[in-house]
């Protein structure tokens, strides 16, 4: 398991008219995370303007001890602490390695199905999902006048395909399949 990297969800729900303090305080941080030893990548996912609050931030690590190192470290705390005024719930996150958060199960805690269950399900999502996709994005694009390439258009299908698995597709498939999953 210490060699499959390891990613963290950390969600923010921000107070009202604290948005910019809170970016500021990204701003702030967001470098100093991506010194932390072990670190692959970030993405942050805003909150829709007028709609909702909450900040998603998704972190990858070489392993998991890395990635506890920081999320534990002082350097860290010392953040979390200087933005909690911000927070209108506190700092909360979940360290999965792998693949583990696309199998996130908030009624079975802790327990993560077995990988060739993993395997499949990802399969059987994934390849609906990259059909349509390319049926969807690329008459959109020779709409909007990109040419035709195909290293472009598999960078914004596939990119496309992950974002949608990540935040639509496997959330609901596996509360759809969860009694299966974790049998």
């Amino acid at each position: 398991m210490e060699n499959q990297g390891a990613s963290v969800v950390i969600t923010h729900h921000i107070l009202e008219g604290k948005k910019l303090d809170y970016e500021r305080w990204l701003d702030e941080i967001l470098p100093v995370s991506k010194h932390a030893q072990g670190f692959i990548d970030l993405q942050i996912v805003k909150p829709i303007p007028n709609l909702t609050f909450v900040y998603t931030v998704i972190m990858r690590f070489d392993t998991i001890d890395n990635l506890k190192e920081w999320m534990e470290s002082p350097e860290r705390k010392r953040f979390i602490e200087k933005a909690q005024p911000f927070f209108r719930k506190s700092d909360r996150y979940q360290i999965k390695s792998g693949l583990d958060f696309l199998f996130n199960s908030e009624s079975v805690t802790g327990k993560v199905p077995v990988r060739w269950k993993q395997a499949l399900a990802t399969w059987s999502a994934i390849y609906p999902v990259s059909l349509l996709v390319p049926v969807i994005i690329f008459p959109f694009l020779r709409l909007i006048g990109l040419p035709k390439n195909h290293f472009f258009d598999s960078l914004i299908s596939t990119g496309c395909v992950v974002f949608l698995m990540v935040y639509l597709v496997m959330p609901n498939y596996t509360k759809l399949i969860r009694k299966w999953l974790f049998k």
